[in-house]
């Protein structure tokens, strides 16, 4: 496990996202347009047409993604995530109906159907990364080097 920690000031950016824009595309773009390097996406709900995700198919290294996307309108229950080094690593869980929950890492192309509300917590002065673990062939967080 690592650690990082440090006192930093912290500034908060509050998305709206309107019909038809696209949910990570547009925590992406906020990210380059508001130089956020590294902070977390703290909430996130609201509504979508379709949501693509993936998750992990078994705990053997190197991990196996299986990708699949819901095509029905979604209520989006939570986004949550880290953003390092300018890269957001978020997750979603969207619902429809009664009983009907999905959950797994965001994809690209997942569209917003009315709206989406999301908060990100700016860490200015923290710097983080994620490293190749060249053993396990995955990238784990950790403090940005230099």
């Amino acid at each position: 496990m690592r650690v990082i920690s440090q006192s930093v000031p912290i500034e908060v950016v509050a998305l709206g996202l309107h019909p038809g824009e696209m949910l990570l595309e547009s925590v992406q773009k906020a990210c380059k347009e508001h130089d956020i390097r590294n902070g977390a996406v703290v909430s996130g709900i609201g509504t979508l047409k379709s949501c693509q995700m993936h998750y992990i198919e078994h705990t053997d290294f190197p991990s196996t993604d299986r990708f699949y996307t819901v095509e029905k309108p979604l209520e989006l229950l939570s986004v949550s995530g880290i953003i390092a080094d300018g890269e957001p690593h978020l997750h979603v869980v969207v619902s429809r109906g009664e009983g009907e929950v999905y959950a797994g890492h965001l994809e690209p192309n997942s569209e917003v159907a009315y709206l989406a509300e999301l908060a990100i917590l700016k860490f200015n002065g923290l710097r983080l990364a994620r490293h190749p673990d060249p053993e396990r062939h995955i990238k784990l967080l950790g403090p940005a080097e230099g």
